[in-house]
């Protein structure tokens, strides 16, 4: 199977790509956030909401993109499924500041970093993907790691809440779990996007 794109097509597929690279930048100030003071986390949220506002605009000219073009290098509602997935990425990406922001959380467990890795990984991956989805037949290998690296994610959320029933009280285990599920969203987010890219590889071929 090779199917290529004419360059006069790519425009989405940029839009896509970058708006994947906001997933990885949201994870790059989250990551600084976790090692950061307290009293530096108001200012380093501020650095993930302007990414996040970066990542809407992206969203709004990708769907005018979609409305205004004659021809799309893929069906329409497959690339706004796309969006749709890396737009939910970022909701989560914000949750998880947000979290740690109201509830004054300074000290995480290992886990949490474990989890804004894999995150990571899959941020990183999408990137590549969305710039190579003119290539449909290169992107088998990353559908199947979005899979593997989701559960992974899943077990590190196991270990992750059974770890904080057993060590922390009621309330402080409330917080670290509500944390705990905003970045299981987001790897759940990616993944979808990856199995997106699955469908539209089947359903291409």
């Amino acid at each position: 199977m090779k199917l290529r794109l004419f360059p006069q097509e790519t425009a989405a597929l940029e839009l896509l790509a970058d708006l994947a690279q906001q997933s990885v930048l949201a994870v790059q100030v989250l990551s600084e956030m976790f090692g950061a003071p307290r009293e530096e986390h108001e200012r380093i949220f501020e650095e993930l909401m302007r990414i996040d506002r970066r990542a809407t605009e992206l969203q709004r000219s990708l769907l005018t993109q979609l409305r205004t073009s004659f021809v799309n290098p893929l069906p329409r509602e497959d690339i706004l499924d796309l969006s749709e997935g890396l737009g939910e990425a970022m909701e989560q990406l914000v949750a998880v500041g947000e979290i740690m922001l109201v509830n004054r959380l300074d000290r995480l467990a290992r886990e949490a970093s474990d989890q804004l890795e894999i995150v990571n990984r899959q941020a990183e991956l999408t990137v590549d993907a969305m710039k190579g989805l003119g290539h449909l037949d290169s992107l088998e290998d990353y559908w199947i790691e979005m899979i593997r690296l989701a559960k992974r994610a899943n077990h590190t959320h196991r270990i992750w809440g059974a770890n904080a029933m057993r060590d922390l009280s009621l309330t402080a285990y409330a917080r670290n779990i509500e944390m705990a599920r905003a970045l299981l969203g987001a790897a759940h987010a990616l993944k979808d996007v990856g199995s997106n890219v699955g469908r539209i590889i089947v359903k291409e071929s």
